[in-house]
């Protein structure tokens, strides 16, 4: 439904409610022939803004899907999900074909085991404690580079480092000295 659609049919609607409120048990002959006009007036900007077909089911998922008069929502698609939940609460879950069940293996599946991640971690000294300053990076060369950028930078920090992640935490290289500093001024006195 375009603007003009929308205006249109907004204030024939207006224009209905209003006759509504001026409607009493004298209302001569020829006010309710307008009436009438102006209601056929909004059907017809009404149909003339309704461009999809009207849904055949109540379910806001599958509007126009199949129809299946049992179910409340008169969705079939919704109905079949809903009839297969309640099978599966009284029967169990239905039982795997014997082809697909994995033979017991010693070790685990490739698929128990967590795939090994590794990253390298850039961050920096901020006075307290090393803070991350970048993304972890895959790849060590680019986070190498990132780091030399943020050396060359107009407002480098004290110290850099790069930390390897690889199923436990390893320090690869520091640049730099990290100091404490006390982030009270004049020494917390």
């Amino acid at each position: 439904m375009n603007h003009a659609q929308l205006t249109a049919l907004g204030r024939a609607l207006r224009l209905l409610g209003e006759h509504g409120d001026a409607l009493t048990s004298d209302t001569p002959d020829a006010r309710l022939h307008e009436f009438r006009t102006d209601l056929r007036r909004a059907l017809e900007l009404l149909d003339e803004s309704v461009g999809a077909a009207a849904p055949t089911t109540r379910c806001a998922e599958h509007p126009n899907g199949p129809v299946d008069e049992a179910a409340p929502d008169l969705c079939l698609l919704c109905e079949t999900r809903r009839r297969a939940a309640r099978r599966a609460e009284f029967n169990g879950p239905a039982p795997q074909p014997a082809h697909t069940q994995a033979a017991p293996s010693r070790y685990g599946t490739s698929a128990d085991r967590p795939q090994p991640q590794q990253r390298w971690l850039p961050e920096l000294w901020n006075g307290q404690e090393w803070q991350l300053c970048g993304t972890p990076r895959r790849d060590r060369r680019e986070a190498e580079l990132y780091l030399a950028a943020l050396r060359r930078g107009s407002r480098p920090a004290m110290a850099y480092r790069l930390v390897h992640e690889f199923t436990d935490y390893e320090v690869l290289r520091i640049w730099g000295e990290p100091r404490r500093v006390d982030i009270e001024p004049l020494g917390n006195l």
